[in-house]
């Protein structure tokens, strides 16, 4: 892309409303795969002030009652740091209702196929994405916006910054030139605080101990900074706004850079390609450029509710491609295994992994098993380069 443009990728921290559903998610279904690896889970929850409840279906041969269940809830909520009565939000002292129940049988039949052949728990259509301008083949304004958010919760925790609260957001505006990142514009982060703190304090601290250092050699005294615009930001978590599982999926997936699919992730086994076929198309996209095929690619696959193989795939490099994107598609359809079986056998997904990727995004991260680049050099090798 020619000439000058910013493009601008926001993320939160595990504190926003949001995200505490998607932790609460993620941590019954890592519970339910730890005793049953072939569980089927779909666990929604929902916050607001001093009041959680998770919703769902569940097929699986775990034991472990309501009793257990609201301990794993509040654990979570513990773990985030919403605990005591000063936030209106309190992992020992909320409400919560659990309405936990068995899976539709008409989905169970879809997914598991005569023949032991394991069909897509649903429709849908999802995208994986790469490009190399930074090492972690992430857009750099997602990036950045992570790296905020994790050390803005990094800098709460150690006691950097002992009156920040939990909740948290942060917002990168990354200059453009000939479609390479060139600079950095504007930088926004609003963090949760306690009383009797002034703004002015605030917005020096943070700066220091979060913008500075996650900026690094990219910081320039001509980035705008924005630091708790609105001049207050004391009510927060889920006493400020209501949260609910699934609602950040931008945020958990390339920042607005890359297209979406509209399926959220968290809460979710991996027989539902919404988010397994998600991780496959990451993974697929980044040893793709790992290999030096592109320098931006897109996939896309498309499932039908009880089919094992995808219906559709679509490779996009966007121009940057060493060969034709209809070759690169025939070179992943051979190479890859797409169908959900494949997918959970190649990336190992039946694992209670999942509460990790709850907060500052699913990609970009060296720790999951659809970041590695183990497969470029036989994408290389079928490209012929």
């Amino acid at each position: 892309m020619a000439g000058r443009h910013l493009f601008t990728s926001e993320s939160v921290t595990e504190g926003h409303p949001d995200k505490v559903c998607d932790r609460i998610s993620d941590s019954i279904l890592d519970e339910y795969i730890r005793q049953d690896p072939d569980s089927r889970v779909a666990a929604e929850a929902m916050v607001t002030t001093d009041f959680a409840a998770v919703a769902g279906e569940v097929t699986s041969r775990a034991d472990f009652g309501r009793e257990r269940q609201e301990e794993i809830v509040r654990g979570a909520i513990r773990e985030i740091g919403y605990v005591g009565d000063k936030m209106g939000f309190d992992a020992d002292k909320c409400t919560v209702d659990l309405r936990l129940h068995s899976q539709s049988p008409d989905i169970s039949m879809g997914v598991d196929r005569s023949g032991g052949e394991l069909g897509a728990g649903d429709q849908g259509l999802m995208f994986g994405f790469a490009i190399d301008e930074t090492d972690e083949l992430m857009p750099l304004p997602i990036l950045l916006s992570h790296r905020l958010a994790e050390e803005l919760t990094r800098s709460r925790r150690d006691g950097r910054l002992p009156w920040a609260r939990p909740d948290g957001k942060s917002q990168v505006s990354v200059i453009y030139e000939d479609g390479r990142p060139a600079g950095i514009d504007t930088v926004v982060v609003s963090t949760q605080h306690g009383p009797d703190i002034s703004q002015e304090k605030i917005r020096r601290q943070v700066i220091d101990e979060v913008v500075r250092p996650v900026l690094g050699e990219r910081w320039d005294n001509g980035i705008k900074i924005h630091v708790n615009p609105t001049g207050r930001f004391e009510i927060g978590g889920p006493h400020g706004d209501a949260g609910l599982t699934g609602r950040k999926i931008i945020v958990d997936t390339y920042g607005g850079y890359g297209r979406h699919g509209g399926g959220a992730f968290s809460g979710k086994d991996p027989s539902k390609v919404d988010r397994s076929a998600c991780y496959m198309a990451r993974y697929i996209a980044k040893n793709v450029v790992a290999a030096g095929i592109a320098s931006k690619f897109e996939v896309q696959l498309a499932y039908a509710i009880g089919v094992s193989k995808p219906v559709s795939l679509h490779a996009n490099t966007f121009g940057t491609g060493k060969i034709a994107d209809e070759k690169i598609e025939r070179i992943i359809s051979e190479e890859f295994d797409t169908t959900p079986a494949g997918i959970i056998k190649e990336l190992d997904l039946k694992k209670p992994i999942y509460k990790a990727t709850s907060a500052y995004g699913h990609f970009g991260r060296k720790e999951f098993s659809w970041e590695r680049t183990d497969r470029a050099g036989a994408l290389q090798a079928a490209a012929g380069l």
